[in-house]
């Protein structure tokens, strides 16, 4: 073999090993990343049903309940236009409480019910994740009130 085929293999070789190396990074990056859905856009089937989502929106007034084992709590989440219901396992953050922000990371289940894995609660007044900000100031223009939530995710 001439020294040029050997440099011509050897250069195919590196090329194809950072083209694998390339793939493997990639796949574990889409297998990881977690996008946030408005319950509107789960129940308009945007979001997946076979992998783990973060679905935010406001804790309905009055639907918080607690189950007997004082673990198991039901919950619905409302962007203002649709609602989901929501059941976790755990101990719930000291901010979470109704009529206030929450985002839950967890899977639909066959009943059409979200199984949360992990709960937040907003951790001031100012902040709200974008996609919730956002999927609620459309619900409002959509029922004609007034905008009160702005693109950056704090309140006006």
């Amino acid at each position: 073999m001439k020294p040029r085929h050997k440099r011509l293999a050897f250069i195919l070789v590196g090329v194809a090993g950072l083209a694998v190396a390339a793939a493997l990074i990639l796949n574990a990056f889409r297998s990881n990343i977690v996008f946030a859905f408005s319950p509107s856009e789960v129940v308009s089937g945007k979001a997946p049903q076979d992998r783990s989502f973060r679905l935010g929106g406001l804790v309905e007034k009055g639907s918080v309940q607690r189950e007997n084992d004082g673990l198991t709590v039901h919950f619905v989440v409302t962007d203002l236009a649709q609602t989901m219901k929501v059941t976790y396992k755990g101990i719930l953050p000291d901010l979470f409480k109704e009529g206030q922000s929450a985002v839950s990371l967890g899977k639909m289940g066959s009943d059409g019910v979200f199984y949360a894995e992990e709960v937040l609660a907003k951790h001031d007044e100012k902040y709200m994740p974008p996609e919730v900000a956002k999927a609620l100031e459309e619900a409002k223009k959509a029922k004609g009130m007034p905008a009160t939530v702005n693109e950056g995710g704090s309140k006006q």
